[in-house]
């Protein structure tokens, strides 16, 4: 989480970024401002990319996790150690598909900030 965090940094100063690239009248002729905004539109989608591939990768390897943990549930059942090792990885697989769920609504306001 911490990660994804600084990762969404770009987005949470989408405007900021914006204010500082896209040149006033009295700049447009200094600074090329499609440039400008073709680099910032090619970081966002880098970084929209790697962080949902990052949190895809989490989420296929917490499910494999669980997937091998319920396993070793059904062989011993009273195993306590074991239930409470399974629920912590279900509680952070949740965690990260609801992550995917917040990359969605960052991602969208990102980009109709951008537009």
């Amino acid at each position: 989480q911490e990660l994804l965090r600084v990762m969404r940094t770009i987005d949470d100063r989408i405007v900021h970024e914006l204010n500082t690239t896209i040149p006033t009248a009295s700049f447009v002729g200094k600074v090329d401002a499609g440039q400008t905004c073709k680099e910032l539109y090619q970081s966002l989608m880098d970084a929209h990319t790697s962080r949902e591939r990052i949190i895809k990768n989490c989420i296929a390897q917490t499910s494999s996790i669980v997937k091998t943990l319920r396993e070793e549930r059904e062989k011993a059942q009273d195993d306590v150690a074991l239930l409470k090792q399974l629920r912590k990885e279900q509680t952070k697989l949740k965690l990260m598909q609801s992550e995917l769920n917040v990359e969605e609504v960052v991602n969208d306001r990102s980009w109709k900030v951008l537009s």
